[in-house]
Formats: structure tokens, C-alpha cells, sequence
């Protein structure tokens, strides 16, 4: 609740858009099963961010509708799977991404940025609280 609270305020603060709801789903698994593979930090950056950019260049290609959808998440599919990364909320981003008709900005605010800042507060928490897991289990 504290991580999304705080990208929330950022964003207030920064004038720039920090909250995506697939970063919601990434801070169930983040906090809610920190051991996750698919709640590492290579997953969870690279993942979200590949959903991004895919979604990005589908709507450049001209996709949209649900047409779109399907293309974004399904190659957010295969390339997560492929790089190793594959991250069950960048499905979100790539949907939400052709959804909006995002520019070339979503992949960095709200996707990478909100992305990094969750892993480095789970990282924190992990550090500062008793008794939790301890993340990552590995970075890369």
C-alpha cells in the first residue's frame, strides 16, 4: 500500500505519471511473494518495459482495438518468454499501452520508472522490516 501511495505522491509532486494498474499487479507479486521468479527485478523492469515498448510500436504500426490488444500481449508474450523475463502484469502494460494509443512516454513514465522505483522500495522494505523475505533472490 506504501509503494503505490508513494508513486502516487511522486507523481503529484513530479507532474509526471508514475501509476499504471498493471504496477499494481506487480506489487502483489512483489510483496505478496517476494521468492517469485516472476517477481525479480530483471522480470519485473524488463518485462513491463518490453510490454511498452511492444505496445508502443503496435499502435506505430497502426493497430488498435482488440485487434491491437491481442498482438501486444501475445508478443509480450513470446519475447518475455524468450528474454527470459516474462512478467504476468507486463501483459497489462501492453494492453493498457495499445488500450491508450500511448506515445513513445509511456514506456518511461509510467512503465520503467514506476517499474525501478517499486523493485528499489521492495529492496528497502525487505532490508528494513523484520521477518520479511529477503529481495531479490537475484538481480539479474
Amino acid at each position: 500500500m506504501l509503494s503505490l501511495a508513494l508513486l502516487g505522491g511522486l507523481s503529484a509532486w513530479s507532474g509526471y505519471l508514475l501509476m499504471a494498474a498493471p504496477l499494481g499487479a506487480s506489487s502483489v507479486l512483489l510483496f505478496g511473494h517476494p521468492r517469485s521468479p516472476l517477481a525479480q527485478p530483471r522480470n519485473i523492469v524488463l518485462g513491463n518495459g518490453l510490454g511498452g515498448l511492444i505496445a508502443i510500436l503496435v499502435v506505430g504500426c497502426g493497430w488498435s482495438g482488440a485487434w491491437g490488444v491481442a498482438l501486444a500481449v501475445g508478443l509480450t508474450i513470446v519475447v518475455g518468454q524468450r528474454g527470459r523475463c516474462l512478467h504476468p502484469p507486463a501483459g497489462g502494460v501492453a494492453f493498457l499501452g495499445v488500450f491508450l494509443k500511448a506515445g513513445a512516454g509511456f514506456v518511461l513514465f509510467p512503465v520503467l520508472s514506476g517499474s525501478v522505483l517499486l523493485v528499489l522500495l521492495a529492496w528497502l522494505f525487505s532490508r528494513g522490516v523484520r521477518g520479511a523475505s529477503v529481495y531479490p533472490a537475484h538481480w539479474l
